[in-house]
C-alpha cells in the first residue's frame, strides 16, 4: 500500500510517499480502507518533535511510528476475530493512534463509529480530533450550562468552528473571536456575537464570560483571567504559541488555587461515547464540518506546511483515491 512516512524528525520535506506493507488487524482491530483523513496541529508537532519532550515518548533519535495522522474515515476492509460491531464494507470514522496518512490503517474497534449517511467521507474525517477537543473543552470542570456566556477564541479554526456550534447546541450565549474575513462564517455557525481580533482585544474591553474556550490565540493566563466572570472557567486546547503553553503550565494552577476563577489546559481523549454523541449531532444536522482545503495523499507535506504556517481557517483534509466513495 502507499503511505506517507517519515524516518527522521524535521520539516515537511522529510515526508515521503512510499510503498509499505499493508497492516494486518489484531483480534480486536479493524483494517480500514481509507477514503479520507485530516491534518491536526499535533501532526506537525510530532513531525518536528517540537517541543523536545515529544522525543521521550515517540523516539529519541527517530520516530517509532513512521506514519502520521489520527482522523480517519473509510470502509471496513477486514476485521479481527473479536470484532463484533462491524463487518467488511461498513462505512466508519474515528480517531486512530497513528497511521491515517495511508491507503489502509488498523485501529481498535472501540475507536470507530458508523459514518452518518448524510455526510461525506471527507466531512467525517474532519470531525474526530477537532470536534472531540471542542466537546471535551466545553464540558470540562462541570460542563457548559444553558444561558452561560461563552467565548470561543480562535472560532474559525478546526476546533473553533465545532466549538461555536456545540456551544449554541448546549444553549449558551456564544461569542466568537476571529479575523475580519471570517466574521460572517462565525455568525452562520450560530455565534450570537462576533469580535474581530484585529480591531478589538476581548481581554481588555471590560466584558466577562462564564466560560472561555481558547482554541487559538496568544493571550496569557492573566489576560484570560481578566475576561472571566467571578466563577468563570477558561480551557486552553493547545492552539496557541509554545510560550502560551508554558505560561499555562506555570501560572494557571496558581491562578486556579488563589481564587474562584479556573484556568487549565486540555488534551483530547478520544472515546466511543463522545464519538457517538457527535455522530448523532451530524445525523440531525446540528453539527456541520467546515473544510478549508483538500489535498491528495501525495501532497500531505504541503497540507502540513499550510496548517503549520497558520494559513488554515478550518479543517484541512487528505483525500485517498478509492472507488465508490459514497
Amino acid at each position: 500500500m502507499k503511505a506517507v512516512i517519515y524516518t527522521q524528525y524535521g520539516p515537511p520535506e522529510v515526508l515521503q510517499l512510499k510503498e509499505v506493507e499493508k497492516p494486518v488487524p489484531k483480534a480486536n482491530e479493524i483494517l480500514i480502507k481509507i477514503h479520507a483523513a485530516s491534518v491536526n496541529a499535533g501532526d506537525w508537532h510530532l513531525l518536528r518533535a517540537d517541543p523536545f519532550f515529544i522525543r521521550l515518548m515517540c523516539g529519541l533519535r527517530k520516530p517509532k511510528n513512521q506514519i502520521l495522522g489520527w482522523d480517519v474515515a473509510g470502509r471496513v476492509e477486514s476485521a479481527g476475530a473479536k470484532v463484533a460491531q462491524f463487518k467488511p464494507g461498513d462505512a466508519v470514522f474515528g480517531a486512530c493512534k497513528s497511521g491515517a496518512f495511508a491507503e489502509y490503517v488498523c485501529t481498535p474497534e472501540t475507536a470507530l463509529v458508523p459514518k452518518p449517511s448524510n455526510v461525506s467521507f471527507e466531512e467525517a474525517a474532519a470531525v474526530p480530533v477537532a470536534a472531540l477537543t471542542a466537546l471535551q473543552g466545553l464540558r470540562k470542570r462541570g460542563g457548559i450550562q444553558p444561558g452561560q456566556k461563552v467565548l470561543i477564541n480562535g472560532a474559525s479554526g478546526g476546533v473553533g468552528t465545532f466549538a461555536v456550534q456545540l456551544a449554541k447546541y448546549f444553549g449558551a450565549e456564544t461569542t466568537a473571536v476571529t479575523s475580519t474575513g471570517k466574521l460572517e462564517q462565525a455568525r452562520s455557525l450560530g455565534a450570537d456575537f462576533v469580535i474581530d481580533y484585529t480591531k478589538e482585544d476581548f481581554t481588555k474591553n471590560g466584558k466577562q464570560y462564564d466560560r472561555i474556550l481558547a482554541a487559538n490565540g496568544h493571550h496569557s493566563p492573566f489576560a484570560y483571567k481578566r475576561a472571566l466572570s467571578p466563577q468563570g472557567i477558561c480551557v486552553e486546547t493547545g492552539g496557541g504559541s509554545m510560550a502560551q503553553v508554558f505560561q499555562t503550565i506555570l501560572f494557571a494552577p496558581l491562578i486556579s488555587m488563589t481564587g474562584r476563577k479556573k484556568i487549565g489546559s486540555l488534551l483530547c481523549k478520544p472515546n466511543k461515547t463522545d464519538l457517538l454523541f457527535l455522530k448523532e449531532l451530524l445525523e440531525a444536522g446540528k453539527l456541520k464540518p467546515v473544510i478549508d482545503r483538500r489535498y491528495p495523499l501525495k501532497d500531505v507535506p504541503e497540507a502540513i506546511r499550510y496548517l503549520e504556517a497558520g494559513h488554515a481557517k478550518e479543517k484541512v483534509v487528505i483525500t485517498v483515491e478509492q472507488k465508490n466513495q459514497t
